[in-house]
């Protein structure tokens, strides 16, 4: 399995869609902070306008895409003469439909929603990501063409809204998540985002990691394996990934681990040795480290939440 399908299969990920906005000139939209496990996203359609996401301004275009990886507030802005307007929505049988509280012509298709993760893998691999995304599809051919065959799906579907609308646009928009984290480094005009690293060794040390992650990843063992000096090895880890080898490592381990303890039942000593540590009580520490509990009170948390889910 490649890396982007294995990460989101480990994440657990859930996408929903909130709100097609269809919003005139001069119109503002506050969007208020998500729930824990959380991530919302914007997919523009058609038309111009801004994200701001605390300092930093997003000019999105047709064929953008956002995400907010921590679930902060956030305010969409349409540009135009005269006092910004705020919004009136509506709700419908799949999402909300928002338009400018004052009427008028829309000039931009804007569609909003959320992915959710479980804890551990998923936020883990959402905590990695640099905030926000910004990946503008436009900039590829390939990437545009698939984009518009997707927008029209999804605007079908918006107009339709029938029976399995809500599974269709969330199958769209999980396929979405997936079309972001393997971009294409052109089209990303944010931080690094490792999951996309452009050297192509340095992504194939990547994948060597996540698929077998309990084997002994020294430095130079992968600099052996990516045929680079140990100097130039990390020098481009670093810069593809923005993480040092032991950050990576670590992450890549304690996301296997919560997958596992979330799917099996295996003991917490057999999960450790199976990540690549050698006894439980340092794996519990570095578990407990970067999910903020123990693996045996994340297990049951993760039987909890599932009872209460019913099955998926």
């Amino acid at each position: 399995m490649d890396a982007v399908s294995y990460l989101l299969r480990m994440a657990r990920l859930r996408a929903s869609l909130d709100k097609r906005c269809l919003l005139g000139e001069s119109t503002r939209m506050d969007v208020a902070r998500y729930h824990q496990l959380e991530a919302p996203f914007h997919v523009l359609l058609e038309g111009e306008c801004q994200l701001h996401v605390g300092a930093t301004v997003l000019d999105m275009r047709p064929g953008d895409v956002a995400l907010i990886p921590s679930g902060a507030p956030h305010r969409v802005i349409v540009p135009g003469p005269g006092p910004k307007q705020g919004i009136a929505e509506v709700a419908g049988d799949a999402f909300v439909t928002t338009r400018s509280e004052g009427g008028g012509d829309a000039v931009i298709d804007l569609f909003c929603g959320h992915y959710t993760v479980d804890a551990g893998a998923g936020e883990m691999l959402f905590r990695s990501l640099p905030e926000p995304i910004h990946v503008s599809f436009g900039q590829s051919a390939d990437s545009d063409e698939v984009l518009r065959m997707m927008s029209a799906l999804m605007r079908g579907e918006a107009q339709r809204e029938g029976k399995g609308t809500a599974a269709i646009l969330s199958a769209l928009c999980t396929a979405l998540l997936a079309m972001m984290l393997r971009s294409s480094p052109g089209a990303i005009t944010t931080n690094t985002l490792w999951t996309a690293a452009a050297d192509e060794r340095i992504a194939e040390a990547i994948d060597s990691i996540l698929s077998d992650p309990a084997a002994d990843w020294t430095i130079d063992r992968l600099s052996r394996e990516t045929a680079m000096s140990r100097a130039t090895f990390l020098r481009r880890f670093g810069k593809a990934t923005g993480m040092t080898v032991g950050r990576f490592l670590a992450q890549a381990r304690l996301m296997t681990a919560a997958e596992l303890l979330s799917s099996t039942d295996a003991t917490v000593a057999a999960i450790a040795l199976r990540v690549g540590y050698q006894s439980e009580s340092a794996f519990s520490r570095a578990f407990r480290a970067q999910i903020g509990t123990t693996p045996a009170k994340f297990r049951r948390g993760q039987q909890q939440r599932d009872r209460v889910a019913g099955p998926r």
